[in-house]
């Protein structure tokens, strides 16, 4: 009979650039599951986070850049842990279309990610 096999993926207090991550908000926390799904040459809109969240890519190549440049490739099974607070985006400028499952450790009310304008 085959065992139960369980793996940590990720266990970190700092996002993937080395920021610390914020304490906690105060009051009822919300947790949100979301999944997206980023079509080949795709880009997100520039965007930053309020609330924390962590994610794992299921399938293709994920590049982050945050607005000063630094880069972080997530590859397929990779877990990540987001910038909090930092404008950044993603783009899929692999040969897959990328499918990646985030979480989110927010509240009730507040928008998980907000967009970035440049005045």
């Amino acid at each position: 009979m085959e065992q139960v096999e369980t793996t940590e993926l990720i266990r970190t207090s700092q996002s993937w650039d080395g920021a610390a991550l914020p304490d906690y908000f105060q009051g009822r926390p919300e947790i949100v599951a979301m999944k997206y799904v980023i079509p080949q040459g795709q880009k997100l809109a520039w965007h930053h986070h309020d609330a924390m969240n962590c994610g794992v890519l299921v399938q293709g190549e994920l590049t982050i850049i945050s607005l000063d440049g630094k880069t972080k490739v997530v590859h397929e099974g990779e877990a990540v842990v987001e910038m909090v607070g930092t404008v950044h985006h993603g783009e899929n400028r692999g040969d897959k279309t990328v499918v990646l499952y985030m979480f989110y450790l927010s509240k009730e009310g507040l928008p998980l990610s907000v967009q970035f304008t440049a005045d």
